[in-house]
């Protein structure tokens, strides 16, 4: 069989499944998927979304990991050189150059979450955060001020070189644990980190469990708190409406994407160093329902049931205070300094979001590794260097250009938004149609541990594009006229940071073309040598 073409390998079977569920499992588990849930019905969420996960989550992912594997034996362990070799044309490579470009601008901003994350436990245990005490709005300025939201460049204020100092180290270990390769630097990282990850989390849960209604509310308890979360709307008419709503069901497959990594090109490339013989079918599983747990059971039973018995159904009602970032960043401080010891148990679950987004980010970097690697035909040495000087002035960019996130929520809304969507589609596209149910089904189920079930090729060739397709529609009616708004009409006397964003985004893909360009050129020269591509 054809190996690798860097000769990589997974070290342990445990290893690449942990690393994958490290790539799944991050900010989105323990705080986007609460929000999304309080936002979107509560315990009528989990209808689409369990809609979602089985018709799209589950599909994809057995397809995406099969069609990893299947290029991996083949030789080509990125995005391009798998559809090169899957589509048997020279063009396909750059219809999979998205599965490279998409986690190289993802990873710009998202190293600076992370780094936040690291900092707010960094403050929990020095106490300073514990200081501001129930003041959302002390709290609420020293987010704002941490990210600089007031102006552009205002990270890079003079006040501001602590949580610099953040955003380098986190950039660094990034580095670090990538240029150490894929068996010494990111399985064994991830086999570390996602144990510590579970214990912390089952110990913040625990204290949630056991906490206390306040003296002058008690009906703000646990059990109402879990209600909150957790039940579906009581009348036939609300759950009708709620379940007729487009928008719930954007939001729960949405947040399937993002939970579970699908259509970035991580997990395509992750499984690419698998041997042919190797499970896919209960790896994939597992993996997925790992992810499952931390999102379900760990993050939807730590956040919204805590800040409901500290700050109530009231605060709780505004949709401003239950977003990713105000949940994660000012609601939650907020009912840690309530709590006792709340200093400790800010600090174990901002450490623990930190291990969740680096074993994330850790997985955005490998694809374009991959990709230099094996198609300009250079070391690791200098492939982490350029990647490092394109995410460094990305990440520079994102960070100067802070005011309102407007950099950050651009970057967002194209890679992790529109992007995401078209590549999972064509992906499940190739899977089910080019390599077909005979060969995928074949893939799928080589050196399976379980038994898959044949009609999974018919939900993948059909089912599961069609709602993505549906899906997709929808959610452009919905979001892209307001971007096309911000593209045409920037705000006067300001940077047009939408457009200078987009502009970067362009410069990435013509860099990645070209490289691309130079791979197929050693492609084919592989090709002529009898080497298998």
């Amino acid at each position: 069989m054809s190996t690798s073409s860097t000769g990589e390998r997974w070290g342990t079977r445990i290893g690449v499944i942990l690393a994958v569920t490290g790539s799944a499992v991050g900010l989105g588990n323990f705080l986007r998927f609460p929000g999304q849930a309080a936002q979107n019905g509560g315990g009528l969420f989990m209808i689409p979304y369990l809609v979602a996960f089985l018709i799209v989550g589950i599909p994809l992912a057995w397809s995406e990991w099969a069609l990893g594997r299947y290029g991996g034996t083949r030789g080509h362990n990125s995005a391009p050189g798998i559809f090169r070799g899957v589509l048997q044309t020279p063009n396909g490579s750059y219809v999979g150059m998205l599965g490279t470009v998409m986690p190289v601008l993802i990873y710009t901003y998202y190293v600076i979450i992370e780094a936040l994350c690291l900092f707010y436990a960094w403050h929990y245990l020095t106490g300073t955060l514990a200081g501001f005490g129930d003041s959302v709005s002390a709290i609420g300025e020293f987010f704002a001020s941490s990210l600089g939201l007031e102006e552009h460049g205002a990270m890079f204020a003079s006040g501001q070189a602590q949580f610099l100092g953040f955003v380098v180290f986190c950039f660094f270990i990034n580095f670090f644990l990538i240029y150490r390769g894929l068996s010494r630097g990111i399985e064994r990282f991830c086999a570390v980190a996602m144990p510590l990850l579970v214990i912390s989390a089952f110990i913040v849960l625990i204290r949630v469990l056991t906490l206390n209604p306040m003296p002058d509310t008690p009906d703000q308890n646990l059990m109402a708190g879990l209600g909150f979360m957790w039940n579906p709307a009581q009348d036939e008419r609300s759950i009708f409406e709620t379940l007729a709503n487009p928008d719930v069901w954007l939001a729960a497959t949405g947040q399937i994407f993002f939970s579970l990594s699908l259509g970035f090109g991580l997990i395509l490339t992750y499984s690419s160093y698998l041997r042919k013989d190797d499970d896919v079918a209960l790896s994939s599983l597992t993996s997925v329902s790992g992810n499952g747990f931390c999102e379900v059971v760990l993050g939807g039973m730590i956040a919204l049931p805590a800040a409901y018995i500290f700050l109530g159904p009231v605060f709780l009602s505004d949709p401003s205070n239950i977003g990713t970032f105000s949940l994660g960043f000012i609601t939650l401080p907020n009912v840690f300094n309530q709590m006792p010891a709340g200093n400790f148990f800010g600090f174990l679950f901002f450490f623990l979001l930190f291990l969740a987004a680096i074993t994330s980010s850790l997985s955005m970097l490998q694809p374009s590794i991959a990709l230099l690697e094996e198609g300009l035909g250079i070391t690791r040495k200098p492939s982490v260097a350029i990647l490092g000087f394109i995410t460094f002035t990305g990440t520079f960019f994102i960070a100067y250009f802070s005011a309102g996130l407007q950099a950050l929520d651009t970057m967002d809304f194209w890679m992790a938004n529109f992007f995401i969507f078209i590549f999972a589609t064509v992906q499940t596209l190739i899977f089910g149609w080019v390599i077909g149910p005979k060969r995928g089904y074949e893939a799928l189920t080589q050196g399976a541990e379980i038994g898959v079930p044949r009609w999974i090729m018919f939900v993948i060739r059909y089912i599961s594009p069609t709602f993505l397709i549906g899906i997709f529609a929808l959610w452009c009616q919905r979001s892209l006229p307001g971007r096309w708004q911000q593209i045409i009409t920037p705000p006067e006397g300001e940077p047009p940071v939408v457009l200078m964003v987009l502009g970067f985004i362009v410069l990435v893909l013509l860099f990645f073309s070209f490289v691309i360009a130079g791979a197929n050129q050693r492609w084919q020269q592989q090709a002529a040598k009898g080497v298998s591509t």
